[in-house]
């Protein structure tokens, strides 16, 4: 069963959503700053401030991941690279981004933006901490001082942590850039990226299970179970995700020389563009089942027409309108050779907003290719690692 997400809002116009575990780590965390961390601290408020205080906390924290992602974001859209969305979730937040970089320069600038962002975030925060403590001491200065305090070592670490050397962190990310650039082998570099990942993972576990027997036989403190088991399940995510992406790097080379002439469809429908939709509605969607059709005039391509392309019109003004007048106009990003890989026309679907391509080979319609079959091609053709 797939786990509920929420979307609270956008930036750089990209959907933000909460994942539902973010709940599970946002009570603990103000829970562990409103019983520990805030009266140690500042003694003397009443349990309800420290409650609002170690929410606001954990709030802003929070705030300072989605900053994080947003770093990798903006560079990531710098190189046209589409972000489907940004996600917090028990671990943090990550980026979802439609395709890979284009090169080991983009690839490690989208990598080692996040961290930058969390330093100077730190940086910011420190600054605001020494200078609040040369004005004055008066009590009612020193919860915004042990705030930022918490900001900046929060961000300072969460910087540190993500430059591990471990894919899929962003350290893992520069590695498999700098990897990528002395070998010239996108896919053998995440690999033996993922692999460093898997070593780190397995390393945080073992650490993690550690703490937790020394603080149950007593060399340490009872508290340092709860850090132990927060250590051990980074480790297991961060071994997961590594196997994940090692898998995936797999697949996509071993189907990286795949051609679209492979997979298209052939026989190609074309509407012509003085059709009206009605009559394209029931001569072609409903007769052939397809979801879009290319658009010709005189046999000459002139756009795409799609099923919401067709929606967006009022069926009472089908018999009408044209498909010329709703369809895609003609551009050459939605026109694709047969001797293109699948993982090529994969990226340029994902980097136009396009569902489908027309393959053209000498002025041409010679075939189509769809992302859903490109995706079903590509799950039929996978294999497991070993």
């Amino acid at each position: 069963m797939q786990i509920r997400s929420w979307e609270i809002g956008r930036a750089l116009g990209i959907p933000i959503r909460i994942h539902a575990s973010w709940f599970v780590v946002f009570f603990l965390a103000t829970w562990t700053l409103s019983t520990d961390y805030l009266p140690e601290t500042l003694p003397g408020l009443s349990p309800g401030r420290y409650w609002v205080m170690g929410a606001v906390a954990a709030v802003l924290l929070f705030l300072s991941v989605l900053l994080h992602e947003l770093g990798h974001s903006y560079v990531a859209l710098y190189y046209r690279i589409p972000i489907e969305q940004i996600t917090l979730f028990l671990f943090g937040g990550v980026a979802h981004m439609r395709q890979e970089a284009p090169s080991p320069k983009a690839e490690f600038l989208i990598a080692i933006a996040g961290p930058i962002v969390s330093f100077v975030i730190s940086g910011i925060c420190l600054a605001f901490v020494v200078l609040a403590e040369a004005i004055q001491q008066e009590q009612a200065l020193r919860g915004v001082i042990m705030l930022g305090l918490l900001l900046g070592m929060g961000n300072l670490q969460l910087g540190i942590f993500n430059l591990i050397p471990g894919f899929p962190l962003d350290g893992g990310r520069i590695l498999r850039a700098g990897l990528w650039a002395l070998g010239k082998d996108f896919y053998r570099a995440t690999k033996q990226a993922a692999m460093a990942g898997l070593g780190f993972g397995l390393l945080f576990v073992l650490w993690g299970l550690l703490r937790i027997r020394q603080a149950a036989t007593g060399e340490l403190d009872s508290s340092m179970i709860w850090t132990g088991g927060w250590l051990a399940l980074i480790g297991i995510f961060l071994y997961v995700a590594a196997l994940a992406s090692r898998r995936q790097a797999a697949l996509r080379h071993a189907i990286s020389a795949v051609k679209i002439q492979d997979m298209m469809v052939t026989t190609v429908v074309s509407i012509p563009s003085h059709t009206t939709l009605d009559e394209a509605v029931n001569r072609y969607f409903q007769a052939y089942g397809y979801g879009g059709f290319p658009v010709v005039d005189e046999r000459r391509l002139i756009g795409l027409v799609t099923v919401p392309d067709i929606q967006a019109v009022s069926a009472d003004a089908w018999s009408r309108r044209r498909v010329d007048q709703v369809m895609r106009p003609f551009s050459d990003a939605m026109i694709i050779s047969p001797d293109v890989s699948a993982i090529q026309a994969m990226g340029r679907m994902a980097r136009e907003g396009w569902d489908r391509l027309v393959v053209v080979q000498d002025g041409e319609i010679v075939g189509l290719v769809t992302h859903s079959a490109l995706v079903h091609f590509l799950q039929l053709r996978s294999r497991p690692v070993r």
